[in-house]
């Protein structure tokens, strides 16, 4: 009898905030893709991210990250992106668990606006062999649209493509970042202890004479 492989979903990215919209996505992979777990991994300093002024730091990220998904049995923290080295490669990071888990497949989580970029990150082949890459819809991009691009990309690289089938919540972590410089609320768009740590600990605070952020 064949031996069970895993299945372990990889959310990545620097969750600056994490917000309902990742929570939503890993759930829904979990649930249509029939994952044994899905991993949140924040990215420790990504290379195309290497201005991080005004952003909350490693250790917030991380702990906001832990709020928002404890009491999920299926989600869980991963910090192999959390390195001395600063800068992180996807390829690298998936080479890697692949190596030292070669019972374990892979299925990487991207936005639809990443789909489209996927040719200018660092060696998309490598990315390709080591995982499947599952894209979630966004309001803005056609399915037919998404759905080319998706076969084009799998031609280019020999990758595997899935389209993630589920509501889609238009929404960015730098979208939250400028309703707390507004002032507004995140109820509902960020879980509640999450929004209770921002406050507590003053990330993203506006400039002196900006509006302050009051939940």
């Amino acid at each position: 009898m064949a031996s069970h492989r895993k299945k372990i979903g990889i959310m990545g990215g620097t969750f600056d905030p994490v917000h309902v919209g990742h929570l939503i996505l890993g759930e829904k992979a979990y649930e249509q893709l029939g994952l044994d777990r899905v991993w949140f991994m924040p990215s420790g300093n990504p290379p195309h991210k290497r201005n991080r002024q005004g952003r909350a730091s490693n250790e917030e990220r991380i702990s906001m990250v832990q709020k928002a998904i404890e009491g999920n049995p299926h989600f869980e923290l991963s910090l192999i992106e959390m390195n001395e080295d600063g800068y992180t490669y996807t390829y690298r990071t998936l080479e890697r668990l692949k190596q030292e888990n070669p019972d374990t497949d892979y299925y990487f989580i991207i936005g639809a606006d990443s789909l489209y970029d996927f040719a200018t990150w660092k060696e998309p082949a490598r990315i390709c062999r080591a995982c499947t890459i599952v894209v979630a819809a966004r309001n803005h991009v056609p399915t037919l649209s998404l759905d080319q691009e998706m076969t084009y990309l799998s031609h280019q690289y020999g990758g595997c493509f899935i389209r993630l089938d589920t509501l889609n919540i238009d929404i960015s972590s730098q979208l939250i970042r400028q309703w707390i410089q507004e002032g507004k609320s995140l109820r509902y768009y960020v879980p509640d202890p999450v929004v209770s740590y921002i406050r507590e600990h003053h990330i993203y605070l506006a400039p002196k004479g900006e509006p302050e952020y009051n939940g």
